[in-house]
């Protein structure tokens, strides 16, 4: 039966229509567990800008997503390489971050990245590195090496963690059997092929996610990750230590950026510009355990975000951090290839 709306129930529809059109959202895809709820709650309660969240693991992973036509997204946190590529495939909308008021805080070579030269596609979130943690009250003290991960000791077998990403295995792989990275010789990646086929037995896993909560529970001793993870780690499990292998690692930037579909994308830009507030981006550096290009966060910041070697390299070890390039079609149909080979 068709029901007949009485006066108080249209008063009422015609009260909450334009209620519901100043409705104001934005969807953020995130990197998994990168930053604080409570941060997102207070964004709200500020602007009145409601934020749905969806997480994803890998920078391929949000690049294929984006691809097969993924517009449902307002705000996206690359990586510096991934930035170029998506730069280069028109998957970005040109923001201007410079106009943007709190772009005032940023500061050092991140302010003009070499992937976004003039900040026109993208914003500053966090950076940090890649290496591996272990528990030093599981396992004996281990070389600052990637031959401990790599070629690990027997009685490691089983209890390492690898991260599920492309990138960073080959190429924390490529600096230890000395292969240069983006290599488009099949020989070479024929080394590094070898070199994680030989590593297999001894991983118990391939997943970049919930790497905090399998090392505080000791499902696993050694574990490749990024450094503020390494830090989190640590606070549940103070015998966990990161290491600076000797060969090198990974130095990476993740950027906040608005891709092309987006359909809140003023919203989009008043959370970019919120987050370059000193307080909200610390907030968010004392959760993830990650640094900024914010120098003025650093009063907001906890005292063990000062003190930790994971955040705080050891002096001399910015020596060892290289900042990866997208690598050449031909070098990546190889890495495609060499993972493909090591995951089946």
């Amino acid at each position: 039966m068709k029901r007949i709306a009485g006066p108080a129930l249209i008063a009422a529809m015609a009260v909450a229509a334009p209620l519901a059109a100043q409705a104001k959202e934005l969807v953020l895809y995130n990197w998994t567990d990168y930053i604080p709820p409570d941060l997102l709650k207070r964004f709200t309660a500020e602007t009145g800008i409601a934020v749905t969240l969806d997480q994803y693991d890998s920078n391929e992973t949000l690049l294929a997503k984006l691809k097969a036509g993924g517009t449902g997204y307002d705000v996206i946190v690359p990586s510096d390489y991934m930035i170029k590529i998506m730069i280069d495939e028109k998957l970005l909308q040109e923001i201007d971050t410079p106009s943007m008021p709190n772009f005032k805080y940023v500061e050092g070579p991140l302010k003009t990245p070499y992937y976004d030269p003039g900040r026109k596609y993208s914003s500053p979130y966090m950076y940090g590195t890649t290496s591996f943690a272990y528990d030093t009250a599981a396992a004996p003290k281990l070389e600052d090496s990637w031959k401990e991960f790599f070629e690990p000791r027997e009685e490691l077998r089983g209890k390492i963690g690898a991260m599920n990403d492309m990138v960073e295995m080959i190429n924390n792989a490529s600096r230890y059997v000395g292969v240069p990275l983006c290599s488009e010789n099949p020989a070479e990646m024929k080394k590094v092929q070898e070199l994680l086929l030989k590593q297999k037995p001894f991983v118990a896993l391939y997943n970049s996610d919930g790497i905090i909560e399998r090392m505080t529970a000791k499902e696993v001793v050694l574990h490749m990750q990024w450094n503020g993870g390494a830090h989190r780690v640590k606070a549940d499990l103070p015998t966990v230590t990161y290491v600076y292998p000797k060969e090198g690692m990974s130095l990476w930037a993740d950027n906040l950026a608005i891709p092309v579909g987006a359909k809140n994308v003023e919203e989009a830009k008043i959370f970019i510009n919120w987050m370059l507030e000193p307080k909200n981006i610390a907030e968010a550096s004392n959760f993830t355990g990650y640094m900024s290009p914010i120098t003025a966060s650093s009063e907001f910041l906890e005292p063990t975000m000062k003190t930790d070697p994971a955040v705080v390299p050891p002096e001399g070890a910015d020596k060892l951090f290289v900042m990866a390039a997208p690598c050449s079609a031909k070098a990546k149909e190889l890495m495609d290839k060499v993972w493909t080979n090591v995951k089946k």
